[in-house]
């Protein structure tokens, strides 16, 4: 199916490469996308509250079967005790889905056991230990409704420093944005604290408009009128669907431009997108395949 819009050579090159999430129970739908995802594609696999130890080796395994790079989320406020962590990545070495993890604090206000953030996950050295050669970390580029901007940036520092020190290659992979202009002025802030490693910014894949807002106000991003009108839809209309076509092309094209804070470089450095996909993977897969294609087969005249 041609897509609707003609895009660009860079939009169609950030999108290129792209990472996927899912959570312990979407591998029916991860078989049911397998043919539409690249083979090689980073699939992140979450760390719920609902889902349990088996399901997440479960659906680690599937996408390393199929082809794709799991990188399992390791939720540091779930986790009970060492002993815990310590079974969860001895399992997911098992099938070999400990080269790429992802370290992020969790959900839960008060930590289940003695790891109250991801930085002490990382400092634990339990992840070097069971063979991760990548981690990725949380970045805000819209803030996070709980924890206060300073203290963000004081937490991402020490993060990618902990990884540098232990020899480990670090990704930091975004929350997901409606707006280009937050994400910029983050990226800029990121390099300009000499933090160079790969920058994977969130995005939604295509979904019904109103389970987007729902969860844009659950994790505090900005869902105000006049932001969900630059990236393509209305508040007004709830009832249909919308995807990531204007975000990802302003944002390619906001790349593209040189960058004019100091300590930068005049570049963004490596910037990828990663998906979250609200709407299934099937149809982020198709939409990703889409866009590319409407590049690379001549759409652009």
């Amino acid at each position: 199916m041609a897509h609707p819009t003609p895009v660009s050579p860079k939009a169609a090159a950030l999108v290129d490469g792209f990472s996927l999430e899912m959570t312990g129970k979407d591998v029916p739908g991860l078989e049911e996308a397998r043919d539409t995802i690249p083979q090689g594609t980073k699939i992140n696999v979450t760390f719920l509250g609902n889902e349990d130890l088996e399901m997440r080796v479960t659906a680690a395994k599937a996408v390393k079967d199929m082809g794709f790079v799991p990188v399992p989320h390791i939720s540091a406020r779930r986790l009970e005790s060492e002993a815990q962590l310590e079974e969860f990545l001895a399992r997911l070495q098992e099938v070999g889905a400990t080269e790429h993890v992802f370290a992020v604090g969790g959900d839960p206000a008060d930590p289940a056991g003695p790891y109250p953030d991801s930085l002490s996950v990382i400092r634990s050295g339990l992840l070097q230990k069971y063979g991760a050669r990548e981690v990725s970390i949380a970045g805000y580029p819209e803030g996070h409704p709980d924890i206060a901007d300073d203290v963000l940036w004081r937490h991402l520092d020490e993060k990618a420093l902990a990884l540098a020190q232990q020899g480990l290659d670090a990704v930091v992979l975004t929350q997901f944005a409606f707006d280009t202009d937050p994400v910029i002025a983050w990226i800029e802030a990121v390099r300009e604290r000499g933090i160079d490693a790969q920058i994977r910014i969130g995005t939604p894949g295509p979904a019904g408009i109103k389970r987007l807002i729902n969860f844009a106000r659950r994790f505090g991003v900005g869902a105000n009128a006049m932001i969900v009108k630059k990236y393509g839809f209305s508040l007004t209309n709830l009832m249909g669907t919308a995807g990531p076509d204007r975000f990802v092309t302003d944002l390619a094209d906001r790349l593209a431009e040189p960058s004019t804070s100091p300590g930068t470089g005049g570049g963004h450095g490596d910037v990828k997108l990663h998906f979250y996909t609200f709407g299934g993977l099937l149809a982020t897969s198709q939409w990703a395949r889409e866009f590319v294609a409407a590049q690379s087969s001549g759409a652009l005249r």
